[in-house]
């Protein structure tokens, strides 16, 4: 419960307090007979029921605890994934425009540019089970089934070589897929957390969420074609933007301004250049939107994240 209050809040303490003053020893009952019930301190509230917790306690641990009933065969998955992911993805995992590559990449995490997928990269199978189920596909997250999910789990890791034709994905054979090959390389980040402090004074009273779930595959398919041309000087911003950034800011996904937005830019621009480029290689949650650390590509370098910055400056003055 939060620890501020509301008006609202604030009159029903002091009509509280009042009868306190004029009944004395009967408020001090009444109390303790709601504490007997199990309600709030004030009187109001209820526990949270099994069903309303299950409705957000959807997380995988690693060694697949929390996984639903159900299972999906690489088979099943194949056409899914066709229907549902290989318009952004690839056929093969490969990935389209700049969207993700899902397969191959192996042995080359040690190269300048590695390529960072499913198969050469991430270490347990329970991240990309609760990754299509929370956010895939990328027009209507939360729609697949958990069938439809196991079946897609199944069908991506096939992809990579790591299971059978014939192979199905359940709570039962979980334990054969679990680790991927490069989770050994993988260990405990020894460094304190203490970029994000909590706030304790002058907080926000409301936090605005922006989102747009509900691109069409229209959309999406007019900004993978669209490619923006720099004018003298910014070709090296432009390049990254094209391949990394407008995924995004072409479309105006989760709040990001549209590149060109002048009214969208204009309080961005105000605060200055170095910034947002701080946001850009940090990351940043504003009250529109958030924007993630390098937006999301940690394999870009600081200087190609900066030059994408002043390339979108310019072009959105």
């Amino acid at each position: 419960m939060s620890r501020y209050l509301n008006m609202s809040s604030l009159k029903i303490l002091s009509l509280a307090a009042l009868l306190t003053v004029s009944m004395g020893s009967g408020v001090a009952m009444a109390k303790d007979t709601v504490k007997d019930k199990g309600v709030g301190h004030y009187g109001y509230g209820k526990s949270a029921t099994a069903e309303e917790i299950a409705g957000w306690d959807i997380d995988i641990r690693p060694d697949g605890r929390g996984l639903p009933a159900g299972s999906g065969s690489v088979e099943d998955g194949e056409m899914l994934y066709e229907d549902k992911c290989a318009s952004c993805h690839g056929s093969f995992g490969e990935g389209v425009g700049k969207y993700p590559v899902l397969a191959g990449g192996q042995d080359t995490l040690t190269e300048e540019r590695p390529e960072k997928t499913v198969g050469s990269f991430w270490a347990h199978t329970s991240t990309l089970y609760d990754y299509i189920r929370r956010a895939m596909p990328f027009p209507q997250p939360e729609s697949l089934s958990d069938e439809e999910t196991y079946a897609i789990t199944a069908y991506v890791l096939y992809l990579n070589d790591l299971v059978e034709d014939d192979f199905v994905l359940s709570q039962e054979t979980w334990d054969e897929v679990a680790k991927l090959p490069n989770n050994p390389n993988f260990v405990p980040d020894p460094r304190p957390d203490t970029h994000a402090k909590r706030c304790m004074s002058d907080c926000k009273k409301e936090v605005k969420i922006v989102s747009e779930p509900t691109i069409s595959a229209e959309e999406v398919a007019a900004a993978d074609d669209t490619v923006v041309k720099a004018a003298a000087g910014n070709e090296e911003g432009a390049g990254v933007y094209n391949g990394a950034c407008a995924a995004c800011h072409n479309l105006g996904v989760a709040g990001a301004p549209r590149l060109g937005d002048t009214a969208a830019w204009k309080a961005r621009i105000a605060q200055g250049e170095e910034t947002l480029i701080k946001h850009a290689l940090e990351g940043f949650q504003g009250d529109a939107g958030m924007m993630p650390a390098k937006g999301g590509r940690m394999d870009l370098s600081d200087e190609d994240v900066t030059a994408a910055v002043k390339f979108m400056l310019v072009e959105s003055k």
